[in-house]
């Protein structure tokens, strides 16, 4: 069984939001199959957005974020929940990106080394990304150019791998019918931790 860390990325800490439903699903999944989990709304907590680069290097990370700090070491498997605006994370997102994968978080420091390495290998990661647009025209027309950098600039620069990732398309437009199914398919995806 895995150790999993389900971080909910929508900024609105209202409940209505698909992606708070759709991070109780994955870990409903995830617990009903006997794995761990850690459920993280970055909504839910308070912390400051780095403005200088000896912020991210030379600072230790805000208490406010310890137990999502505790919960990533421990995790085997992170996922991220998010809507996607403007193109991208929301800013609140990414700045708890930020803060969480902290220099001394996600990099070995070493002197000898021009090139940092990242801590979080052996981890696996999935990205759940919510669209007002086609999931079609998000991948074809737009290139997924948020969701690349994020799984290749990010996640997998600090070392996860694989990154796998599910982009839900037309969400407000969608029924009961089409929601319950991605709740269905966030379920399963819990359920085997990928």
């Amino acid at each position: 069984m895995k150790s999993l860390l389900i971080l909910d990325g929508h900024p609105d800490p209202a409940d209505r939001h698909l992606c708070h439903a759709l991070a109780c699903a994955y870990g409903k999944g995830a617990s009903d199959a006997g794995h761990r989990t850690t459920l993280i709304r970055i909504a839910d907590i308070d912390f400051p957005i780095l403005r200088t680069p000896s912020d991210f290097t030379s600072q230790p990370s805000p208490q406010a974020l310890g137990p999502a700090h505790d919960a990533l070491i421990e995790a085997d498997h992170l996922v991220l929940i998010y809507p996607l605006w403007l193109g991208s994370l929301p800013a609140y997102t990414k700045g708890f990106l930020e803060q969480l994968l902290h220099y001394d978080t996600a990099f070995e420091r070493s002197e000898s080394d021009r090139w940092p390495k990242g801590k979080m290998s052996g981890k696996s990661a999935r990205i759940v990304l919510t669209a007002g647009m086609p999931a079609l025209a998000y991948n074809i027309w737009y290139r997924a150019h948020s969701l690349k950098n994020l799984k290749r600039n990010i996640l997998g620069f600090v070392g996860f791998k694989p990154v796998k990732s599910t982009v839900l398309g037309m969400v407000e437009h969608a029924d009961d019918d089409q929601i319950n199914r991605w709740l269905a398919k966030m379920e399963s995806l819990g359920q085997g931790a990928n």
